[in-house]
């Protein structure tokens, strides 16, 4: 079966082969020793769009960067040709924009909860169409013009599901967006050669003494007090968004309704692959269609891991099929996807993956891969596997994630978004006061539904997450978050494109939504 996309920035596998590729251990340690040089390559790339920094403000302990949608084209302008083929993969993907070495050069990394390691430059020669016109975009990093840089003098091939990656280890400054301070002697690699890769990865994933042998970017902020809680949430943002963020050491309250659920990270000795991943127990998957005849999966309670680097969403064969059929795919394609009527994606219908104590609604549009090809195609955001069960893009778009490096717990709710009020964790125990603000308002908040729906209010509770007559969840719309700047509105499902919030304490967040909560109820 031919993988393709499916895991383009993902982790680090186990087994011996996987889908065709060769693959390592995620815990490799198996560096080999090179002559200290630096490592300058050329480019004749077209210039990098820089993400104005000069918005972005950040406080001591929470530093929050956009999630850029490759198809954002205020950002990545890729040509296309009328047919672009399955194999493409770049047209849905994450990126944080990181600026490295002194003077800072710019680069653009695809964000991946299931690896651990920061690399860059990839040679977009072993890429095709739009994958390799997107690759000549993302920046690239040359160490000989860095007064900051230093040759580590070790290398380590990075084996993913699909693609390779042999580096050269580097310490270099990094700076981010908005803030003066910069993270100094980071260590990432800089690729020498790769394979079937268009950009580099941000591995987010644990890092020292779990599994790597360094700090990797996550221990580095804790370390040099960029953030006080061990931990980020993760907004991917929905299709018609195309920008997310991520904060990391803190929340952003406007991202999501309600409070925050917390799943366990299953052990890496009890987790199905026995490798520190962001492993949790899932209770079930069903479907609401739009007649709302909800229909549980059989086979559905298992465990799964949350991989932001995976376009799609992995499942056991028979369980993939059962689900595919419900979407009318009777068998895979010659590729192994499931081609689907595109009609499907302005109906108002669920995927509903259930856990303990939450349910996410996935929206039919963000559970379908839509291909502009010439026809359209339209393909299941899920395909089979025997080796991994994981929950990739096409789950994360529709959930607000948490990831809690400290007590190695998920706490995740319903995405949604209604501003931008990013906040600062004192610490992760905050994480149990703090209340997402979207629906928190004096009036009850208008609400669209993100699968094309009509109008809809609310959901009891005061949400904010409601349900149309058709049984979809609806986001909350045109309404302001309680400390959201001017005009910080997302209005009919458009993006919110200013960051002018500053990170404030998330308890003190937490309080001011509850109080309001009170206060509509009274």
């Amino acid at each position: 079966m031919a993988l393709s996309f499916l895991l383009s920035a993902s982790v680090l596998l186990i087994s011996s082969t996987f889908g065709g590729h060769a693959v390592a251990s995620s815990l490799p340690f198996t560096n080999s020793t090179i002559p200290r040089t630096n490592v300058s390559i050329p480019h004749t790339h077209a210039p990098i769009k820089l993400i104005n920094s000069s918005v972005i403000a950040h406080d001591d302990g929470c530093v929050h960067l956009p999630i850029v949608h490759s198809t954002n084209a205020n950002h990545f302008t890729k040509k296309r040709g009328v047919q672009l083929q399955l194999a493409n993969r770049s047209d849905i993907a994450y990126y944080a924009q990181l600026s490295i070495g002194t003077p800072p050069q710019p680069v653009f990394v695809q964000l991946d909860t299931g690896s651990f390691e920061l690399w860059v430059n990839p040679d977009c020669n072993t890429v095709q169409g739009a994958d390799a016109a997107f690759c000549q975009q993302v920046g690239r990093y040359d160490g000989s013009i860095s007064s900051t840089a230093k040759s580590l003098g070790t290398t380590k091939t990075l084996r993913y599901g699909i693609g390779t990656a042999n580096i050269t280890y580097f310490e270099d400054t990094i700076t981010l967006a908005g803030t003066a301070t910069a993270l100094q002697a980071v260590q990432f690699g800089v690729a020498t050669a790769t394979e079937d890769a268009f950009s580099g990865i941000l591995g987010i994933g644990y890092g020292k003494g779990i599994a790597t042998k360094y700090k990797n970017f996550v221990d580095q902020l804790v370390a040099q007090n960029a953030i006080r809680a061990k931990a980020y949430t993760l907004a991917l943002g929905s299709k018609e968004e195309k920008e997310g963020v991520i904060v990391f050491g803190g929340v952003d309250p406007s991202k999501f309704a309600g409070p925050l659920a917390k799943l366990p990270i299953i052990e890496a000795n009890n987790a199905p692959d026995q490798v520190p991943r962001f492993w949790i127990d899932m209770n079930s998957i069903s479907i609401t269609p739009p007649n709302n005849n909800t229909k549980v999966y059989e086979g559905s309670n298992i465990p799964v891991f949350l991989d932001s680097g995976s376009t799609m969403t992995l499942l056991p064969p028979d369980l993939a099929a059962t689900i595919a059929k419900d979407f009318g795919a009777e068998k895979q394609d010659d590729n192994g996807f499931y081609r689907i009527d595109c009609g499907l994606t302005t109906m108002n219908g669920t995927l509903d993956f259930a856990f303990n104590g939450l349910k996410i609604r996935v929206p039919y549009k963000e559970m379908i891969r839509e291909v502009p090809s010439n026809p359209p195609a339209c393909f299941l955001g899920i395909t089979p596997s025997k080796k991994f069960t994981l929950l990739g893009d096409t789950f994360l778009r529709s959930a607000y994630v948490v990831f809690d490096l400290e007590t190695d717990s998920i706490w995740m709710t319903q995405a949604t978004s209604c501003g931008s009020s990013p906040a600062a964790l004192g610490s992760v125990n905050d994480l149990s006061m703090v209340v997402g603000a979207c629906g928190l308002t004096d009036q009850p908040a208008v609400t669209v539904s993100s699968a094309g729906g009509t109008a809809a209010t609310p959901g009891a509770g005061g949400t904010g997450i409601g349900t149309d007559t058709n049984g979809a969840s609806a986001t909350a719309s045109s309404v302001v978050a309680p400390g959201s700047p001017p005009g910080a509105t997302s209005v009919g499902g458009s993006p919110v494109s200013s960051l002018t919030s500053r990170c404030r304490p998330a308890v003190r967040v937490a309080w001011a939504s509850v109080v309001l909560a009170l206060v509509n109820m009274a």
